[in-house]
């Protein structure tokens, strides 16, 4: 059985993918699911960068590490690639449905899907100060639960029934 792969984009791919795909993995790693987790952009014009400092911080900050990470932009390829490519934004996730091959748009879907407490989109915090990181993290940190749920809801479901021991 392959493990599920999700997708996290966002503008730049520097600030609340890689906050997602960072948060995504250690909280996987600790429910014990196996995952394959990458980000990328919409845009190109961060390609290549690292993470937006403020992020590193305030994930730091919070105990998490940022693994290591070049921005990039989102490919055709990724949406057969992926299972789960999931839009910080309605923009986002509009221009990913856009790009998306036929057959492959329904695998888009925007974070606070799975959130239980916020809708609409997660906020672009390049923008603006360190509170900014604080209040986009804290959004990403809830929809990453939501998902994450759902993932190994659904592993569990799908996992193959162990024989009875004798």
């Amino acid at each position: 059985m392959t493990k599920p792969a999700v997708l996290f984009i966002c503008t730049g791919n520097i600030c609340r993918s890689p906050t997602a795909h960072a948060l995504l993995l250690h909280k996987a790693r600790a429910a014990n699911v196996a995952l394959d987790v990458d980000s990328a952009a919409i845009s190109d014009e961060e390609r290549g960068n690292p993470p937006d400092p403020r992020s590193v911080a305030e994930a730091r900050r919070r105990g998490i590490e940022m693994h290591a990470h070049c921005a990039r932009q989102v490919r055709a390829s990724d949406f057969e690639r992926f299972d789960w490519i999931v839009g910080m934004t309605a923009h986002h996730c509009a221009a990913l449905r856009r790009l998306a091959p036929a057959g492959t748009g329904h695998k888009v879907h925007l974070l606070t899907e799975f959130s239980e407490s916020d809708e609409g989109d997660v906020p672009d915090p390049w923008y603006g100060g360190q509170q900014a990181f604080v209040e986009a993290f804290d959004l990403i940190d809830r929809g990453v639960d939501g998902l994450l749920a759902k993932l190994a809801a659904s592993a569990a479901t799908s996992a193959p029934a162990r024989r009875p021991t004798r």
